[in-house]
Order: C-alpha cells, then sequence, then structure tokens
C-alpha cells in the first residue's frame, strides 16, 4: 500500500529525480517543457549561445536580476551551459557527454541547426539506443514549410485560432499568452514521460516529435469538426463559445461577469434570479440549441437587467443556486484572491525572490516545492571539467 508520505516531495524525492535532460531550446516552448521537467525533479543542463544566451533572456522590459521576467518564469531549476554549437570542437564535447550521460534531449532551434552540429536524433540515438530525443519544430517534420522558423502569434494565425478569437468583425487579436509554445511544450513533456515509461519496460529510447503548429490545429479540434458537419466556417464569438448560451460576459455596473448556464436546469435557475422564470418556457429559449439559435435576442433580454447591479449582487444569488459565474478579474486582484492563495500555487524559491507560478500538480496533497530560480548565463560551464577524462579516453 502506498504511503501518502511517498510523495510528499519537501522530504523525500522528486519522481524525475536521476533523470538528466539537455535542453537545447530557446524562447518559450522548448524551455517550458523543460521547466516542468525539471521542476518534477529531473537535472536539466540549458545549452544557451556564448555572451547573449537564449534569446527569451533579453524579452523585456520588465527584467529581474539582469534578465526578463519570462527567462525567470520559464527556466527555473535549470543549469545553463554556454555553448558555440558552430564550434566543431564544442559541439563534439557536448555529443560525447550527451552520448555518455544523457538520458533525454529536448530541442526546439531553427531547422537545420542540430543537423549541421551533429546533435541531431539520428545520430545521437544511434549511438544510444536509449536516449529519447525531442524535436519541436514550428511547422511540423514534412511538408513545403518544414524548414521555416516560427513563433506563438505567426501559429495562432496561421491555424485559425485568430479568427476565431475575439469580437467579430475587428482586429485579429493573439490570446493574451503563448498558449500555442506552451501546450507545445506540455505535448514535449507527455511524449518525453511517455518514452520513459516505455524504456523502462523494453530498455529502448527513441524519437518524439512534435510542432507548433500540430499543437495549434490540436486547439482548434471542434472548429474543424464543426467545419466539416456543416459546411460553414467558424467565426469569433467574443467572450462566448459556439453552441452553447447563455455562455459570456455581461456588464455589471462595476464590471463585467461571465456567466455560464450551460444546460437547461442551469437555465431555468439563471432566469429565476432574474424575476423571470416565464423565459424558461418560452419556445425560442425552452432547450440550449433554441437559446444559441436566438441568441440575439435572448441578450435583448437578460443584458439590460445584469447591468442595474454590481458583479458582488448577481454573485451571491447566482451561488445559492449554483449558476456557475465568475467575474472578469485583473491580475492584481487575481493573485490576492484567497482562493489562489488557499492553493499555494505562487512560489518563491528564496527570500531575495519575487512570486510566480508553481507547477499546476498535486500528488497525494503535495505539490513539488520550488525549484531553484532561473540560472545565470554559464552557470554549468564546468560540465565538461568532471568528463575530461573520459572524453580523452
Amino acid at each position: 500500500m502506498l504511503n501518502k508520505d511517498t510523495l510528499n516531495f519537501s522530504n523525500g524525492p522528486r519522481p524525475l529525480e536521476g533523470t538528466n535532460i539537455v535542453e537545447i531550446g530557446t524562447s518559450v516552448a522548448g524551455p517550458y517543457a523543460g521547466w516542468v521537467l525539471a521542476a518534477l525533479g529531473a537535472t536539466v543542463t540549458k545549452i544557451e549561445r556564448p555572451e547573449m544566451g537564449d534569446d527569451i533572456r533579453q524579452w523585456g522590459p520588465p527584467f529581474w536580476c539582469q534578465s526578463s521576467t519570462m527567462f525567470h518564469t520559464y527556466n527555473r531549476g535549470k543549469d545553463s551551459l554556454e555553448l558555440d554549437l558552430k564550434n566543431p570542437n564544442s559541439a563534439h564535447k557536448l555529443r560525447k557527454w550527451i552520448v555518455s550521460k544523457a538520458d533525454v534531449v529536448l530541442q526546439n532551434l531553427k531547422p537545420g541547426v542540430v543537423e549541421r552540429a551533429g546533435l541531431d536524433s539520428s545520430s545521437l540515438c544511434s549511438e544510444n539506443t536509449r536516449l529519447i530525443y525531442c524535436n519541436v519544430r514550428a511547422y511540423g517534420d514534412a511538408g513545403p514549410l518544414k524548414d521555416q522558423p516560427g513563433y506563438d502569434p505567426l501559429m495562432q494565425a496561421f491555424s485559425g485560432l485568430m479568427s476565431v478569437t475575439g469580437e467579430n468583425g475587428e482586429k485579429p487579436v493573439r490570446v493574451g499568452t503563448s498558449i500555442i509554445d506552451k501546450g507545445t511544450g506540455l505535448w514535449c513533456v507527455i511524449g518525453i514521460l511517455t518514452m520513459l515509461e516505455r524504456r523502462h519496460r523494453t530498455g529502448h529510447g527513441g524519437v518524439v516529435d512534435t510542432s507548433l503548429l500540430e499543437t495549434a490545429l490540436a486547439w482548434m479540434g471542434f472548429h474543424v469538426t464543426d467545419m466539416e458537419a456543416t459546411g460553414k466556417i467558424p467565426i469569433s464569438e467574443g467572450s462566448g463559445v459556439r453552441g452553447i448560451a447563455p455562455y459570456q460576459a455581461y456588464s455589471c455596473v462595476d464590471g463585467y461577469l461571465v456567466v455560464a448556464a450551460a444546460n437547461d436546469r442551469l437555465f431555468e435557475k439563471l432566469v429565476g434570479v432574474l424575476g423571470h422564470p416565464d423565459w424558461a418556457l418560452d419556445p425560442r429559449f425552452k432547450t440550449n440549441p433554441d437559446r444559441y439559435t436566438n441568441l440575439q435576442a435572448l441578450n435583448a433580454l437578460l443584458e439590460p437587467i445584469f447591468s442595474t447591479k454590481e458583479i458582488t449582487f448577481w454573485q451571491e444569488r447566482f451561488g445559492k443556486v449554483g449558476v456557475p459565474c465568475a467575474p472578469v478579474q485583473t491580475l492584481d486582484q487575481v493573485v490576492k484572491h484567497e482562493q489562489v492563495e488557499a492553493l499555494g500555487i505562487l512560489e518563491k524559491f528564496d527570500t531575495d525572490g519575487i512570486n510566480m507560478v508553481g507547477l499546476p500538480l498535486n500528488f497525494n496533497k503535495h505539490r513539488p516545492p520550488p525549484a531553484s530560480n532561473a540560472p545565470e548565463l554559464g552557470s554549468y560551464n564546468n560540465i565538461f571539467d568532471a568528463f575530461k577524462g573520459e572524453d580523452e579516453a
């Protein structure tokens, strides 16, 4: 029987402790995956260009401790190795170290970079059959765009995500976080953990491939299904979503409240609170498909009522009957909210640090404790010293 303290990471090893990962990555997608793996206990060695390091170090302001806050967010718990991949001697040393010491290589550089350095999956996995190698590309490993570089907003545009985001007819807008990059990073983690389990059973590693575009297309899954089924091109729905009503933000005296009455029972409760239980019997609004078909008419009734009261007024009344709702908050409100404080997900490694969001996982009621702060450039430049004798041998 599993003792609940077995996974109390504050008192013992984390699940990936002893797993050596080399991150030949830049920007967000690869580094985000590396942060998750480091938070789970892996030793992650981040390869960075000499002098400048990862591009994301300069993605500011704002900055903290001479690097951008984005760099700190996605690179906690890692070591940094300055290495010029264009230098054949340096690339050779890294290759020998990876083949001898690494369990996983995670790379998301521009197409051709690791191949020219002799650090590609085919080369390394042929020398170490236990090695797991994860490639992150922009557009994938096939097709006319396979050699093109890419960033998160390009994929939000190319995949159609921007076409269903924001208000219909307005300028295209990007989702307010790097959802494609971080989503791809999570697919990397899933792929790597899957291959680690396979290696545990078979003794063999292998290659994991994913891309920003594939992640973006995965987020567009039901939109693709809708279009194939109806022949209609999906459009943006503002704060709402296709096929569910009412399921959007409504303006109140002091801000916006998102209401999610996603079924007939909840709609009955909603209109009861609003003082119009008869609307649940109106043929236009009797079922969810009816309500979505007649959303404009429904909102013409709802919006004037919501606009007469404060957010808390509606929250209290909807809360009593179980109608899901949430205010549109600014970030300062979010981090101070008692619910967020209760989760304990905001963390800092030491007393001189700043709060950052921790791993959104608990194991047997224990969240993995904060990893170390993001590394200074070159903090692990002595990595080859211990390996020198073996390399020369």
